[in-house]
């Protein structure tokens, strides 16, 4: 099974046509959301190599992952420039807020729900970037198709750090918990569109 069939079955669900149609009604706003994921993913590397310090596997994945991120940031910005897209102030969509409501405050119940959180963030954005392409111009499309390994190596790496976290603790019920919460974002309905919004109202 290749990457990207192993994130369709772990996410309960698929992204909605009637998000591609918002998606293509709001080109420049998918581009700018998507440049703020991609500095927030790696702001939470970042922080998390800050926080949890002694592991050396884990701070190598999130080094990579947060130099990856902002080299992902870096060409959305440079395709923004080459299409006049304006870099505003945007509020961030509440998927991720929502999701991180369910993340424990002791540890290491934080810890394993943050890495579960980073998991399933970069598992829905894999499977947007590979189901919004075939819509896209080609140039777009081709920097979403590209991004694809890096998202799906993203995931599995944030979801293998979750489960050796628990030291043998089965984390799946955990997971499932999250899961459920992610597909009422994904179904549901949204004021504002952001890369990972529900769908507009």
């Amino acid at each position: 099974m290749n990457a990207l069939a192993r994130i369709h079955e772990f996410l309960h669900c698929e992204t909605p046509d009637a998000w591609i149609k918002n998606a293509l009604d709001n080109k420049a706003l998918l581009l700018l959301d998507h440049a703020n994921c991609e500095k927030k993913a790696a702001s939470t590397a970042l922080n998390l190599m800050f926080r949890y310090v002694g592991d050396f596997d884990m701070m190598q994945k999130m080094s990579r992952l947060a130099r990856e991120e902002l080299r992902h940031y870096e060409q959305v910005m440079d395709i923004m420039e080459e299409r006049g897209v304006p870099y505003d102030q945007i509020t961030p969509g509440r998927y991720a807020g929502e999701l991180r409501k369910l993340v424990r405050t002791s540890e290491p119940g934080r810890y394993i729900d943050t890495l579960i959180v980073g998991a399933i963030i970069e598992a829905r954005s894999c499977e947007r970037f590979a189901k919004l392409a075939p819509y896209l111009d080609e140039s777009l499309q081709k920097f979403y198709l590209s991004l694809l390994k890096s998202e799906a190596r993203h995931y599995e790496d944030y979801l293998t750090l979750a489960k050796r976290a628990a030291e043998g603790a089965d984390i799946s019920a955990r997971v499932q918990e999250f899961l459920v919460l992610e597909k009422t974002l994904i179904e549901g309905s949204d004021e504002e569109f952001r890369f990972h919004s529900g769908v507009l109202n």
